[in-house]
């Protein structure tokens, strides 16, 4: 059974707590029940735009190199099911200002049959290409993957059978939680593949753009006056856009991370069914 239309409102009056609550998962006993009811078997990760996408100098140049959104191209192709939130849950909670609140997450396969038709509507492949493209072009980031959280407050299931593909901006996400919320579980939350994030020191001004509401996980910080990339960062390439000098680089080391995230995906999710 889905979930009451109800669960948005108390959502949206919990959603400003989140950092608290996730600052409680570093108590064993209740970490260990959060991630078992919310994050069990969770794999995620952030596609970075296709426009902060070049070759490593280490390769030979490829003409062909994919580029991040084919990852989704290929998911909403293959899928039987696709079906588009009417709102975005986290900037609808946070009364986003600044990114369309209409722009909801697309969810595919099996268990999306079963979403409240309320928050929603069954589109076609087309209507899924286009929404993303759109998100995308509006400066939104998407994250992909099985997130067991959408089908807790979702109600639907199984988990393995519902894709999620999320359009977050940086003011918003419900993932900003990943620098409080135990590290086992901000684990299951990753770059795609073969993706690595830069600074050319020398390039770098240190005029702090890319730490103004940029980052989704707070992984900038800044040494000597220069900005500094940590292993907290998720490869979402939006500092990367931002930077005025150019500074800040995302490099593919591997031409085949396309069809290495899209063979993990599909060995945590199958929306075929």
């Amino acid at each position: 059974m889905a979930s009451p239309y109800g669960i948005k409102t108390l959502i949206r009056r919990t959603f400003a707590q989140r950092f608290a609550l996730a600052r409680l998962s570093h108590q064993p006993i209740i970490g260990r029940l959060i991630d078992r009811m919310l994050f069990d078997g969770d794999d995620i990760m952030y596609l970075p735009r296709d426009t902060v996408i070049p070759v490593n100098r280490r390769l030979a140049p490829r003409e062909d190199l994919a580029v991040p959104s084919q990852v989704l191209d290929y998911f909403i192709e293959k899928a039987s099911y696709h079906w588009i939130m009417h709102f975005c849950i986290c900037r609808d909670a946070s009364h986003c200002r600044t990114y369309p609140v209409e722009l909801g997450c697309l969810f595919m396969g099996e268990a999306a049959r079963d979403i409240n038709p309320k928050f929603g509507r069954r589109v076609s492949k087309a209507e899924a290409l286009a929404h993303t493209r759109r998100c995308r072009e509006l400066g939104l980031v998407h994250l992909i993957g099985r997130n067991k959280l959408d089908s807790v407050w979702l109600n639907v299931g199984p988990p393995d059978r519902l894709l999620t593909v999320c359009n977050c901006c940086p003011c918003c996400c419900l993932w900003k939680i990943l620098p409080d919320i135990t590290p086992h579980i901000s684990a299951k939350l990753t770059r795609m593949p073969g993706v690595s994030v830069h600074v050319v020191r020398d390039q770098c001004t240190g005029c702090g753009k890319c730490r103004q509401d940029v980052c989704f996980v707070d992984a900038i910080g800044f040494e000597d006056g220069r900005a500094v990339i940590g292993p907290e960062c998720r490869g979402c390439g939006r500092c990367v856009s931002v930077c005025p000098s150019g500074a800040i680089t995302l490099e593919v080391e591997d031409p085949a991370y396309v069809e290495a995230t899209v063979r993990r995906i599909s060995g945590a999710v199958d929306v075929s069914s």
